[in-house]
């Protein structure tokens, strides 16, 4: 019979710290964002930087929790990190940010969810590019035509909506 060494269960878990210490510098940023911010609270106290800070001390709080854990060892053994996926996505970011004035929001987002679709297994481009487009296209219309927000147009939001 086996036994488990305690001091090997108990091991400092190093991806976590990192992980903490991103979240604080996030928060740190915030504060730092929010505290440039004028605070018109006027007789309420809350303004523009009410919500950014109580976000940035949300972060710290969770940066101080994962620290205790890390250090605790409570984090479960992760699995092994597949890169493929991992590639896939990042092309799909890449490829809206290089596509989103040239092609239209509909356009560039459906090529981003097809590559984040093929991320997570679903091979069939042909079907998830169209789909990815229609579901990006219905997004647009709700924010550009209800809600009078600005996203890029491309030919196929011109081709629908053509404006005179």
């Amino acid at each position: 019979m086996t036994s488990i060494d305690p001091q090997q269960k108990r091991r400092r878990d190093k991806a976590a710290l990192v992980i903490a210490a991103g979240l604080a510098v996030v928060a740190g940023v915030i504060l730092w964002d929010s505290s440039r911010l004028a605070d018109l609270g006027g007789y309420s106290g809350v303004g523009p930087a009410s919500v950014p800070r109580v976000v940035a001390l949300g972060l710290l709080g969770l940066s101080a929790w994962t620290v205790i854990a890390a250090l605790k060892g409570d984090f479960p053994e992760r699995p092994e990190q597949s890169v493929p996926p991992v590639l896939w996505i990042i092309a799909g970011l890449a490829a809206q940010l290089l596509l989103l004035h040239v092609a239209g929001f509909s356009i560039a987002t459906g090529v981003l969810f097809a590559c984040t679709a093929r991320a997570f297994g679903k091979r069939n481009l042909a079907m998830t590019i169209p789909i990815g487009i229609v579901c990006a296209f219905a997004v647009w219309i709700v924010f550009s035509q209800l809600l009078m927000l600005h996203l890029p147009a491309g030919p196929l939001e011109h081709l629908i909506f053509a404006r005179g």
